[in-house]
């Protein structure tokens, strides 16, 4: 078992192509598993290849809202990617109407057909979501709280890099989706609260690699070997003990996305 889950990475990315070998080098020294987390057909295929470079890689796939707009989601499509027991979620699929060029009816109306497409087909395969969400927390959750009428507790998810305040950390909080904090943390207090609110056992961390890096890495490229760093800030804003936010992280992450492995 791991010391250490980032359950949001990117490094099946352009940015690790002259070093992955060292970066999985270092992950497997700090003995960190991590989620390398696609975001349209390409990407979603170079994360579920990366899963066997190491046997803590595993691998969300789906599309992200704005990063590729001239692609739906086609289910079809990844029905043979998830059929690899290292494909642990889906996405990075969400809304996004911070990035968007378009902030138009119709381009969230196109944003919310391919959500929706993604969480059906999360539900299908029983697979937890993995949510991006920016500027947009309302119309997600109208989204989401709508299927949890029919679903129940297979609707479940991680709320990937959040950003909210805690009356939208309630929201999720009652959908049964964890919250993950990246290492904005290490150099911000404006997620304190929200972070000293949420109980421990809703909370994963995350580097988001390469972008984020953590405090001591500012302006450095972010790699999955630096979470420990994030851990250690979540363990000072909540005033808890280290070693128990440690294993509290690694046990959210396994009961999410492995179904409970124990340690």
């Amino acid at each position: 078992m791991p010391d250490f889950f980032d359950v949001h990475s990117h490094i099946h990315s352009r940015e690790f192509d002259l070093d992955r070998t060292d970066v999985i080098s270092r992950l497997k020294k700090e003995n960190v598993w991590t989620i390398t987390v696609g975001t349209d057909k390409e990407s979603s295929i170079e994360a579920v290849e990366a899963t066997e470079l190491y046997e803590g890689i595993f691998a969300s796939i789906g599309q992200h809202p704005t990063d590729n707009t001239e692609e739906n989601f086609d289910s079809s499509f990844y029905v043979s990617l998830i059929a690899n027991p290292k494909v642990l979620a889906i996405g990075e699929c969400g809304l996004d109407y911070y990035r968007s060029k378009d902030n138009s009816e119709q381009e969230k109306l196109r944003q919310k057909k391919i959500f929706e497409s993604q969480i059906i087909f999360a539900l299908e395969n029983n697979k937890p979501l993995m949510l991006h969400c920016r500027d947009a927390y309302e119309d997600v959750l109208l989204i989401l709280e709508s299927y949890k009428k029919g679903a129940g507790d297979k609707l479940r998810g991680n709320v990937h890099f959040f950003a909210g305040d805690i009356s939208i950390a309630e929201r999720f909080l009652s959908l049964g989706f964890t919250l993950s904090f990246t290492g904005v943390l290490t150099f911000t207090h404006d997620y304190d609260e929200v972070v000293s609110y949420i109980p421990l056992e809703s909370i994963l961390s995350e580097t988001d690699c390469p972008f984020v890096a953590p405090a001591p890495f500012r302006s450095k490229r972010n790699e999955p070997a630096y979470i420990s760093h994030i851990v250690r800030k979540i363990a000072e804003i909540k005033q808890v003990p280290f070693e128990t936010v440690k294993e509290a992280m690694v046990k959210n992450s396994l009961t999410l996305f492995l179904g409970g492995v124990q340690r």
